[in-house]
């Protein structure tokens, strides 16, 4: 065993690749042996390659501060996290089922809302929500499909059992920086992809194309899909970019569109106009079009909206799919499942106190230093307040939140959130993971094999997000005994 991974002790936590007694786990035992037989020196020296590549491949994200926006490399870990096929396949199922109820939920909440008139989710919940939009209402998109890229965040308990975190139905980002992973990976540790049968992940802009398309208005047999932006100071920019050259489709801004009077949408060409029939927007549905939410977006295309509800052009994710999204709906996923698809819940959420509810808010204010408080509908893990790694002054700042909004605001316990070994400077170190696979639907559902799997890469941190501090592994299924 090399100097770097001498000290290390997964502690009370769950790791990913090593068991309690200080020896590999069965799957990544071949992978977990190959790195502890590195050198420092050795170790270093791919790492170096590693940052190299991804500042070849310019593989970057944006930090938004109150003085800038700045642009950072990509926070990659080589040491990845290995998953058995055998157990992916139980979460792939569980997450297509989550999925699909999803669905069939935003169908129902813009159509009969029959799941509020059978007292399944309480109307007030879901119409008071900043995510529903009456605009949407008495429209249903082709296949019923309205979240059509969901990435569901993963996490797993200090016994290793999964648990379903939160939904991103909006706009989730994150897949490029899977698929750049895996390339890096490809070039920095290519001995262990001769050891081991890892499924692909290369063929997701393939699969997202074939999804898109089945989307099309028009049979045409090559339709015309977009990528929209709002351009490149977005955060998630390099992604849009990525996969608009992955898909083989035009990358646009919103003043690259246009609604014409027959509720078509052009893009402007300098050979003239050419009709949409896909966009697959990366612009939050409030911007999107200004003659149906804000009128002040300058990111839009006036009369999108129209265009979408007449037919004569897909939308990607359909606007008003957010209000699955919320994180307070989050908590009746399971409910769901049971009434629309008369099925088990697969996997299984993580506790959720509603402080709407006046007995669990009276549990959160109570207990307020041992949960995690989140708001309802923020993102890039901003907002949350972890409370055993928070301040008193703090605990009585979302104490009054809570009591002024508590519409606003979930509360769940503090997980015991798994491990895996992470290059820490010269020293191997047990950081906590997250996961978040992709799953694409519409006439068919499909999920990724693997998916992001984000490290804290602070001491104790549980916050993966890499806006907050975060970096990334590589995910492998593995198939076969290793």
């Amino acid at each position: 065993m090399s100097k770097p991974w001498r000290s290390y002790r997964t502690g009370a936590f769950f790791d990913e690749l090593m068991t309690d007694r200080g020896s590999p786990r069965v799957t990544p035992r071949r992978a977990i042996n190959f790195f502890r037989g590195l050198s420092a020196d050795e170790l270093q020296a791919r790492r170096s390659a590693a940052e190299l590549a991804i500042k070849e491949m310019g593989i970057s994200f944006t930090v938004h501060t109150e003085q800038d926006n700045i642009d950072r490399a990509w926070p990659y870990d080589m040491i990845p996290r290995i998953i058995s096929a055998r157990e992916w396949a139980t979460l792939s199922r569980g997450l297509a089922q989550r999925t699909r109820a999803l669905n069939c939920f935003i169908d129902d909440i813009y159509n009969q809302q029959r799941i509020l008139i059978d007292d399944i989710v309480p109307a007030d919940i879901v119409l008071e929500s900043d995510n529903y939009k009456s605009q949407c209402e008495g429209f249903s998109p082709r296949f019923g499909a309205w979240a059509h890229i969901c990435g569901s965040d993963l996490v797993r308990d200090h016994r290793g059992r999964f648990f379903v975190l939160e939904d991103n139905l909006r706009v989730p980002s994150g897949v490029s920086y899977m698929l750049e992973n895996r390339e890096i990976s490809k070039r920095v540790v290519p001995e262990l992809f001769r050891n081991y049968s890892i499924l692909p992940v290369d063929d997701y802009p393939l699969k997202l194309y074939e999804m898109l398309a089945a989307l099309s208005p028009r049979t045409a047999k090559r339709p015309n899909i977009v990528v929209l932006t709002p351009g490149i100071y977005n955060a998630a920019y390099f992604e849009h970019a990525f996969l608009a050259q992955g898909m083989g489709a035009e990358l646009v801004e919103g003043t690259d569109l246009t609604v014409t009077d027959d509720d078509c949408v052009y893009m402007l060409t300098v050979d003239g106009s050419v009709r949409v029939d896909v966009i697959y927007r990366r612009i939050d549905e409030d911007f999107i079009d200004p003659e149906a939410f804000r009128a002040d977006t300058v990111l839009g295309v006036p009369g999108l909206m129209r265009a979408w509800r007449s037919g004569k052009v897909a939308i990607a994710n359909a606007p008003g799919a957010g209000v699955a999204d919320d994180k307070v709906i989050y908590a009746f996923v399971p409910e769901m499942i049971r009434y629309y698809l008369k099925e088990t819940p697969l996997l299984s959420n993580v506790p959720t106190y509603l402080c709407v509810r006046e007995q669990d808010r009276e549990y959160v204010l109570k207990n307020i230093s041992k949960l995690v408080i989140k708001p309802a509908n923020e993102s890039g893990g901003y907002g949350i307040m972890v409370g055993p790694h928070s301040s008193p002054a703090q605990h009585r700042r979302y104490a009054r939140l809570i009591e002024s909004d508590p519409r606003n605001y979930i509360a769940q316990p503090t997980l015991c959130l798994s491990t895996g070994p992470t290059l820490i400077e010269n020293t191997v170190q047990p950081r906590h993971l997250d996961l978040r696979p992709f799953i694409l639907q519409s006439k068919d559902v499909w999920v990724t094999p693997g998916g992001l799997t984000r490290v804290a890469l602070k001491k104790g941190s549980l916050v993966v997000n890499s806006s907050q501090g975060g970096g990334s592994k590589d995910t492998w299924v593995v198939e076969g005994k290793p």
